[in-house]
């Protein structure tokens, strides 16, 4: 005899969704309007790192909305803002470039970390309860 094993399945809430589209389009225009930014004005202008700092703050502040309004944050999209963020701050304060690195070691905590994050459920589709 086989046992079988089922699944949760989750429950989608579609207010969530919706909630959740709205914010995602919402920081996709942040975002679109700040490459147009960074298209337009000469490097020279603003300081190294700033550009990628702002980049982390739209992609950390999205999570965060999320998280305000009880949706499962992305583990991508706060990843890359984490990222974003670390890398901005480290060339326009200290004048060091190593995103590469920055990836490897942040990538590397996120898989330590991911079974507490798992646990939480912090992060998830966010449409699911």
């Amino acid at each position: 005899m086989s046992e079988q094993t089922s699944k949760p399945v989750p429950v989608k809430d579609p207010e969530k969704a919706a909630l959740n589209k709205r914010l995602e389009t919402a920081f996709w225009g942040l975002f679109l309007i700040m490459l147009g930014g960074w298209m337009f004005i000469p490097n020279e202008t603003v300081p190294n790192g700033l550009w990628s700092i702002g980049v982390g703050v739209i992609l950390l502040g999205l999570n965060a909305a999320r998280y305000i309004n009880h949706i499962h944050m992305s583990g991508f999209t706060t990843f890359l803002g984490i990222l974003a963020l670390i890398g901005g701050i480290c060339e326009l304060f200290f004048k060091l470039d190593f995103g590469g690195a920055f990836l490897l070691i942040i990538l590397g905590a996120y898989l330590i970390l991911k079974p507490w994050f798992d646990e939480r459920k912090i992060f998830g589709k966010a449409e699911e309860n």
